[in-house]
């Protein structure tokens, strides 16, 4: 039901409808809520009364502080999720990858969003993206996304980089994520990784900026798209294990 809240784009949800919308969840939610058990367990926790409000008539579960919403909306599910206990529940990502790369490097960046989105891998880029971010706070619609939102972020780590504002504000939303494995870095040519650098410690991907890009962006997309089936198939296999004999 928190995740619910999380997704959604208003600060509360009625739960029929919730339920309607993943009936796979319907069975367990449903019982939470017929049988009172939602309504006792906010009773019982004071602490919780003062950012959540569930209605039993209207069965409206509705968020009361917006730093509660915040922190719903940027919590890390998969992982909260596994160090909770719960390792068969997944969460869908919205997007396989997203791209972080410096302006001047929107060539290269589109390249491999093109490539990945031909093989029906989904992709945060940018401009993709220009419709949803009107009107919105930019820092608030990006920040998620590099946090949690997609599988992997991938960085390209070209002279321009370090230099560039948003570049630094999409570094320090996924930094946290190197230790996740969940960052790959391409290193371009004109900018290679110091020694003191995080992106150091993890296996990343070479680019040779007076190389032929089409086919070093060829490459790239075979990588990812490689790296993401081995994914996947891991996560089926782990969700087979940790199902009852």
């Amino acid at each position: 039901m928190l995740y619910w809240l999380a997704t959604s784009n208003e600060w509360s949800i009625q739960l029929d409808q919730a339920m309607a919308q993943h009936p796979e969840h319907k069975a367990s939610v449903g019982q939470v809520v017929e049988k009172g058990f939602l309504s006792s367990f906010l009773e019982q926790n004071p602490h919780l009364q003062s950012v959540l409000h569930f209605d039993r008539n209207t069965r409206v579960l509705s968020v009361e502080d917006p730093k509660f919403v915040y922190f719903l909306r940027n919590l890390a599910w998969k992982k909260f999720a596994r160090q909770v206990g719960f390792v068969s529940i997944d969460f869908l990502s919205k997007y396989d990858y997203a791209l972080s790369f410096a302006g001047p490097n929107r060539i290269e960046a589109e390249c491999i969003r093109d490539g990945l989105v031909a093989r029906d891998i989904s992709v945060f880029y940018d401009k993709d993206e220009q419709h949803r971010i009107l009107a919105e706070n930019i820092e608030d619609y990006l920040g998620p996304i590099y946090r949690s939102e997609a599988e992997f972020v991938v960085a390209l780590l070209s002279k321009d980089y370090p230099n560039r504002v948003w570049t630094v504000f999409e570094s320090q939303q996924f930094k946290d994520r190197f230790g996740d494995n969940r960052v790959i870095p391409i290193w371009f040519s004109d900018s290679a990784p110091g020694a003191f650098d995080e992106s150091a410690r993890v296996g990343g991907i070479r680019f040779d900026v007076d190389g032929d890009q089409q086919k070093q962006c060829a490459d790239i997309v075979e990588q990812l798209s490689r790296k993401l089936l081995d994914f996947r198939t891991s996560l089926a296999t782990d969700g087979r294990e940790s199902l009852p004999e």
